[in-house]
């Protein structure tokens, strides 16, 4: 036997908690447990602990932290890697970018604000055609994910959601296939009418964002220099979860939000218990953030959580195999407005980018750069002998693109910054 490469160990409450990133197991020990622990591994003496504390050894072989002496522990992270995001024939998730308009110009944003898009109506029916072609290629199919992006989605929502929903929704409820459909939106535009229309054809989710709280919200995100947007935003934040749509309100952070983020919390204060269960705030801080906020975002985090909100944050956000990105699966693509076909929708859609294209009859003519893309993990030396690849695996398939032929680390390389992840699942678990 030997102790799993993927263990890690952190002391918490007069306790030492083991985390296995393979089994994402967690352990709470007694300090002579682990000293037990520590010795066997030390020694290399996994007969002896057998042989001391029985119940233990057994323990320990069924949580993942020591296994087979022969176990080629990443290749069974590339089995279920496999196993996920190739071999998965039960579900397809397709994003659809309606628009790449938008009624707002944040700061931090990547897209390309293209005025004139709007999905057209051949294109519009070019997508109906590749969701046909989809359920008559993958008779196994027992899920189909449909999400909205952009630009913002709802910009043309009667003109081009609506006709598209109605396109496909049927089509999954005739033959039992579980419909899910969900909009990544700057929320200003929803409406109750809107909200009936989205429950009639299985719409059961939405992204909105805040950029921190009022002030400093309605410095980025405001329809004119005398309007904000933050207090309509929340209002329908909370209007989709009395109409009992799951909505994650994401918390752009930076260190010019960080100071009023516990105001939020003020804000919704009125929701009832049952709007809560709708409710998640996840936690990001802003990708051009260069000082060290990790330590003021995770007592943020423990705040809201304090008060009884389900709030996410990067230990339980981090889990790139089990919950792959969308861009690494096999059975995904993302339609912009014009037919061009991408997978990743966290970079620009320049023509240039693109990794294929929509034809007439719903086919989807991929390109190099697909492939390239669908083999593009485990290239990395770091991660295959890092403690939290089952977890990690180098971020997503865009990543690696973008560091093909040098090694890297999102975690830069730092144990600490790691261990902080696995602390945060831990205290998620626990909250």
């Amino acid at each position: 036997m030997k102790a799993s490469q993927f263990n890690s160990f952190f002391f918490y409450e007069e306790k030492q908690i083991g985390y296995n990133a393979f089994t994402n197991e967690f352990l709470l020990l007694e300090p002579e447990l682990y000293d037990l622990y520590n010795a066997a591994k030390h020694e290399n003496n996994w007969k002896e602990l057998q042989t001391i504390h029985h119940d233990f050894h057994s323990f320990l072989v069924d949580k993942g932290f020591i296994v087979d002496e022969n176990d080629n522990e990443v290749e069974k992270v590339k089995d279920l890697v496999q196993k996920i995001d190739k071999d998965n024939d039960e579900l397809f998730e397709l994003t659809i970018n309606p628009t790449m308009n938008c009624n707002f110009k944040c700061w931090y944003c990547y897209e390309t604000h293209i005025k004139a898009s709007k999905m057209s109506k051949e294109t519009i029916n070019n997508i109906i055609s590749l969701v046909d072609n989809i359920l008559i290629d993958k008779p196994n199919l027992k899920e189909f994910h449909l999400q909205w992006f952009g630009g913002e989605p709802l910009l043309y929502f009667d003109a081009t959601v609506v006709p598209l929903l109605k396109g496909i929704y049927p089509k999954m409820i005739e033959r039992g296939i579980a419909f899910s459909s969900g909009f990544t939106s700057n929320g200003l535009l929803i409406n109750q009418n809107m909200l009936d229309v989205c429950k009639s054809l299985g719409v059961n989710h939405f992204q909105i964002t805040l950029d921190g709280h009022r002030e400093r919200h309605n410095q980025v995100r405001y329809v004119s220099k005398e309007r904000g947007s933050y207090d309509e935003i929340v209002n329908n934040i909370k209007l989709c979860t009395k109409n009992e749509i799951t909505t994650s309100a994401r918390i752009n952070v930076s260190e010019e939000t960080l100071d009023n983020l516990s105001k939020i919390l003020d804000d919704f204060i009125d929701l009832d218990d049952k709007s809560k269960e709708y409710l998640n705030f996840s936690f990001h801080e802003v990708w051009q953030e260069e000082k060290d906020i990790d330590s003021d975002i995770q007592n943020e985090v423990n705040l809201f959580r304090d008060h009884g909100l389900n709030t996410l944050y990067k230990g339980v956000n981090l889990d790139t195999v089990r919950s792959s990105c969308y861009a690494d699966k096999k059975n995904h693509a993302t339609i912009n407005y014009n037919g061009e076909v991408f997978k990743c929708t966290a970079r620009d859609f320049e023509s240039e980018s693109r990794e294929g294209l929509l034809n007439s009859n719903g086919v989807i003519e991929w390109n190099e750069k697909y492939e390239n893309r669908m083999n593009s993990k485990f290239k990395n030396a770091p991660c295959l002998s890092c403690k939290i690849l089952p977890i990690c695996n180098g971020g997503c398939s865009q990543q690696a693109i973008e560091h093909k032929g040098r090694e890297y680390c999102v975690h830069g390389f730092d144990e600490n910054k790691k261990l902080e992840v696995i602390k945060d699942k831990f205290l998620y678990a626990i909250s």
